[in-house]
């Protein structure tokens, strides 16, 4: 790594405060991640349903260390600043949220994101007071850092079976005023209720990209206020459904077609270091 923490996290605020939208998009490992680099995006975002994936179980079923272990390979692979999925920051509690955000500076993170679902389907939200508590003990951690760690609040409830986006706004302005950087609310319905979202807002706000109906060009969503498009595990959906399409034509065809569409071992060792 030739850019220090600290020029990744400027850089990562630069865009952020820069004219028009940008994408980050999310690699699932070191290789993933320069590949991304190296086709020129300026900054990079792990998934936690692609970190799930990597590890063979689904989404929400990886531990923290397990997440800062993905986010440290993928920090460490490029020079690009690299913010970080950390769900509900692995704990209930305010202090399990600060605690996340400290390990996640520690594994070569410059941001990351805490959430407001639970993890429990009886009750998929934590209240707003509470949600609330969560995202300032982070933001508190993050602003305790030695660089500005971008600190996102991500309110849940069009993914979480509370598809109220009056809700999800009354969350979004409390987190804001807690102190959050960025928000996010994934799932939202329409470019109107994008417009919605970020003309209550005061902050720079995250469209996820991978829903099926739901995920506008970028200049469309750039003409609706958002500032920052995640690709979620759309990006490590792509690449295992060329997986099982290959895998496929070679158990049920015996033929092995597939070897003219991939990348040559040269082209893709362009990508990598070392």
């Amino acid at each position: 790594m030739t850019v220090s923490q600290a020029d990744k996290a400027k850089k990562l605020r630069a865009l952020h405060e820069a004219p028009g939208a940008f994408v980050i998009p999310n690699p699932w490992d070191a290789g993933s991640a320069r590949v991304l680099e190296g086709m020129g995006f300026e900054a990079l975002a792990t998934s936690s349903g692609a970190k799930a994936g990597v590890l063979g179980r689904r989404d929400g079923k990886v531990t923290r260390d397990e997440a800062l272990a993905n986010a440290r390979l993928i920090a460490g692979a490029v020079d690009l600043p690299v913010i970080g999925d950390l769900e509900k920051g692995f704990g209930d509690t305010p202090d399990a949220a600060a605690l996340t955000i400290k390990g996640a500076a520690e594994a070569g993170l410059v941001g990351g994101s805490i959430e407001d679902a639970t993890g429990d389907k009886d009750k998929p939200l934590f209240d707003l007071e509470t949600a609330a508590a969560r995202v300032k003990a982070a933001v508190q951690a993050a602003r305790a850092l030695p660089f500005p760690f971008v600190l996102t609040a991500r309110a849940e409830g069009f993914l979480r079976g509370k598809a109220d986006l009056d809700d999800v706004i009354a969350r979004l302005k409390a987190f804001e005023a807690a102190g959050a950087d960025v928000l996010f609310a994934p799932g939202l319905p329409d470019l109107a209720a994008v417009k919605k979202v970020t003309s209550a807002i005061g902050r720079p706000f995250n469209f996820m990209v991978g829903i099926k109906g739901r995920s506008w060009s970028k200049s469309e969503l750039e003409a609706a206020g958002v500032k920052r498009i995640s690709l979620a595990t759309s990006l490590y959906k792509a690449a295992m459904s060329g997986l099982i399409d290959a895998a496929k034509e070679v158990k049920e065809k015996g033929t092995f077609t597939y070897v003219d569409r991939v990348i040559s071992t040269p082209d893709l060792g362009a990508f990598m270091k070392g």
